[in-house]
């Protein structure tokens, strides 16, 4: 899985997010006019759906779905919130995964 944090983006990143957001340009708009911060994370699609569950409940973000070219194969969240928010969430993402690939 890749993580990245881009902190205070820029509107083009942010125009390039809501572009592939898949959902109209004015809600998308919305969620993205009140981040700080914009955490991405890539993976498998078994992974991403657990953790924007896991990323929700760890901290006050909005984990969206951005699409690729097949919109079926969710390879790509965005974590929206404040700074804060996003790294926590990042960090529990990292730490939770980490234990569930030891169970395995």
């Amino acid at each position: 899985m890749d993580y990245r944090i881009i902190q205070s983006p820029s509107s083009g990143a942010l125009e390039i997010i809501s572009r592939r957001m898949g959902m109209s340009s004015v809600s998308a708009k919305e969620l993205l006019t009140d981040c700080d911060a914009v955490g991405l994370i890539q993976g498998k699609l078994i992974d991403m759906v657990y953790v924007a569950d896991l990323a929700e409940k760890a901290a006050g973000i909005t984990a969206v779905d951005v699409r690729g070219s097949c919109p079926q194969n969710m390879v790509l969240l965005a974590l929206l919130g404040d700074t804060a928010s996003v790294e926590t969430a990042v960090n529990n993402i990292k730490v939770k995964m980490k234990k569930s690939r030891g169970s395995d």
